[in-house]
């Protein structure tokens, strides 16, 4: 009986099944097929032996990032900067996208576009763009402030200013698209409590914090949780393409994901850098269970899952 059920529901669905088969498909083999290649994380992998061949060593290959005298610095500048990244982009978006839901549909559209271009340029793009402010002798920034009398400021060199400038690059490219997504939340917003809420007196920002945000919030949360899991897993694009790689500033612009890679880069040891994307995977699964276990606590409906 209950096989006969599936079959009829599948029948019933076949089309949209047939629709989501291309992503089952892809998700199958990108995501879950190269799961097999998580046991190089325990292996001294050796290329001529191949994955199964090579000689088991248990958690030897995490020792090495825990082992750094550098694992500490990478480590608080990985969440630390998702942190910030997360925090600042969701306040902004919002406020954006309030701001959108108020001007006229006229400017709408351009508006949208102008903010969300900068999502779709690529880091290294980015980073001319952030060099044509920042460079030392030509830059737009150190001009003005040659013109104002002032010093020259050595941006690619001073490690002081990079907390700053990254997240304010982050912000300009990650603006558009979020707050896109929250201007979607907020059309969908049944607007009859608006109505209601106009009829009883209310203030454009009493709308705002009594209707927009508490019905955005299932929204904020779910987006937030996501954000948590990435909490260990940086842009790489971002603190390696912007700061030019400069050692002068790794004390505040290296991560995780751009320390593996140089060592990579000098060291060639696959099984290192595969027992490190293991770890970073392992605790964004935890931190994204755990973040929603705790909303769900808080309110059932407002949870992941």
């Amino acid at each position: 009986m209950q096989r006969s059920k599936t079959v009829r529901f599948f029948g019933r669905n076949i089309e949209l099944f047939t629709l989501s088969f291309p992503s089952i498909l892809y998700i199958f083999v990108m995501a879950y097929l190269p799961m097999f290649g998580v046991i190089i994380a325990f292996k001294n992998y050796v290329y001529d032996k191949g994955i199964l061949g090579s000689e088991w060593i248990g958690f030897k290959n995490f020792e090495f990032l825990f082992a750094s005298e550098t694992a500490f610095r990478i480590t608080r500048n990985t969440v630390l900067y998702n942190l910030g990244y997360m925090l600042l982009t969701t306040v902004a978006a919002l406020a954006v996208a309030i701001l959108l839901n108020e001007i006229s549909k006229k400017w709408l559209k351009l508006y949208q576009t102008s903010m969300i271009l900068p999502y779709f340029l690529s880091w290294v793009v980015m980073s001319y763009i952030v060099m044509a402010f920042l460079d030392h002798q030509n830059g737009f920034i150190n001009n003005w402030l040659e013109a104002a009398g002032l010093e020259k400021i050595k941006w690619y060199f001073e490690a002081k200013y990079w907390p700053y400038i990254l997240n304010l690059v982050h912000l300009w490219k990650a603006i558009g698209f979020s707050a896109l997504v929250y201007y979607a939340g907020i059309l969908g917003i049944d607007g009859e409590l608006y109505e209601a809420a106009k009829i009883d007196g209310a203030k454009r920002w009493q709308l705002i914090t009594n209707i927009t945000l508490p019905q955005l919030t299932p929204l904020i949360i779910i987006l937030l949780i996501l954000g948590i899991g990435s909490m260990f897993r940086g842009d790489f694009g971002l603190h390696y393409f912007v700061p030019n790689n400069n050692g002068m500033t790794y004390a505040t612009t290296d991560i995780i994901d751009t320390y593996i890679y140089r060592a990579l880069s000098e060291i060639g040891d696959v099984s290192m850098a595969s027992a490190v994307g293991l770890y970073q995977s392992f605790v964004g699964f935890v931190l994204v269970v755990t973040a929603n276990f705790i909303v769900r606590k808080i309110n059932e409906d407002n949870s992941l899952f």
